[in-house]
């Protein structure tokens, strides 16, 4: 079977959320000891986890793992970020060792990490948290030319795919999405661009606190991406102008949806997967929700296309899917009113 072939089958297990789980939770929550609406959004949020799951109340949301997705980026070769390529390696190797921000907030809610090298330029050593689904050494730089074939895009997302589903098989019944690659905010701006047809200039950040400079040939390379890949379908868009690991992020989503568990996004990059996710597959959009809004204006652009309102706003712009993992206890406690806050009937004994 072809890459593509096993990506088409991949989408084929993709379908809607139970809205008569979201209506049932929906007439729980009006029924509970609480005045009505004073959970705010906690309730529509437990509805959705109860429509995702197709039951009413919702599994506990008690083993969540996070996909770090890693991969390098060929237009870093134009000056779109004043960092080394081989800082990308060097953070796998420490989420690896579990001392990254991602690791130390993930032990907060006890999730399991997976590290996903999906094209890492840098050769990596073994690690049991270490996942090897390397597809290519980076992109090719997306400024000159497609950043990789359809081919490899298809590999990446079943890489990504592959990782999420190994964590629903140990257990994992919440997916939260990471990343890493130095200048992937490049490669997220061009996505988010192409996907919600805004300029560049509007969708296009700093990232990592980049100089006015560096800013500009940074839109200069997602604009010159842009211009050839705007009218491409969902999958060549995303192979023309994306990363390894948005690819990747892809598969997770689309893994999340298939076995029916809640995917939280993080900052930029998992929001520019999103956008590229339901462009492929619509029904996954049920599936996801909003960690955080990161500072990169990208983000909330892609937001807003989405349809997403995002649960935390600590202006982070740190990726590595920490937005993500502090959401996660919201998340927590939607389910759990749902399964252990006693109605107003059973107060009253009657």
């Amino acid at each position: 079977m072809t890459p593509l072939n096993a990506v088409a089958d991949l989408l084929a297990e993709v379908g809607p959320i139970d809205e008569a789980a979201r209506d049932a939770a929906l007439e729980r929550f009006a029924a509970l000891a609480t005045p009505p609406g004073a959970l705010g959004r906690i309730e529509p949020l437990g509805a959705q986890l109860a429509a995702i799951a197709g039951s009413c109340p919702p599994p506990a949301l008690d083993d969540p793992g996070l996909v770090i997705a890693a991969a390098d980026h060929g237009v870093h070769a134009q000056g779109v970020s004043p960092w080394p390529q081989a800082i990308t390696a060097a953070m796998v190797q420490t989420f690896c060792a579990g001392r990254a921000t991602a690791n130390a907030f993930a032990g907060i809610v006890d999730a399991r990490v997976t590290v996903l090298d999906v094209g890492v330029a840098t050769p990596l050593a073994d690690h049991p948290r270490l996942r090897r689904s390397n597809v290519r050494p980076g992109t090719r730089d997306l400024s000159v030319e497609p950043a990789m074939s359809d081919d490899d895009c298809a590999r990446a997302i079943l890489a990504g795919a592959g990782a999420a589903e190994e964590l629903l098989s140990a257990g994992s019944n919440l997916l939260a999405t990471g990343d890493m690659g130095i200048a992937n905010t490049t490669a997220a701006a061009a996505l988010i661009a192409v996907f919600t047809h805004e300029e560049a200039l509007d969708v296009t950040g700093r990232g990592t606190g980049i100089d006015d400079a560096t800013l500009a040939r940074k839109v200069g390379a997602v604009e010159a991406a842009v211009a050839r890949h705007r009218d491409d379908e969902p999958l060549g868009a995303l192979a023309g102008v994306g990363g390894l690991e948005h690819a990747a992020l892809v598969g997770v989503i689309l893994a999340a949806a298939a076995g029916r568990v809640p995917v939280v996004l993080d900052g930029v990059n998992a929001c520019a997967a999103a956008l590229a996710a339901v462009a492929i597959a619509p029904d996954c959009h049920g599936y996801l929700l909003a960690g955080h809004r990161s500072t990169e204006p990208g983000a909330t652009v892609a937001l807003e296309h989405l349809r997403l309102e995002p649960l935390i706003d600590l202006q982070l712009r740190l990726g590595e899917g920490t937005g993500a993992l502090l959401a996660i206890p919201l998340l927590q406690a939607a389910a759990a009113a749902l399964r252990e806050i006693a109605t107003l009937d059973e107060v009253l004994g009657s």
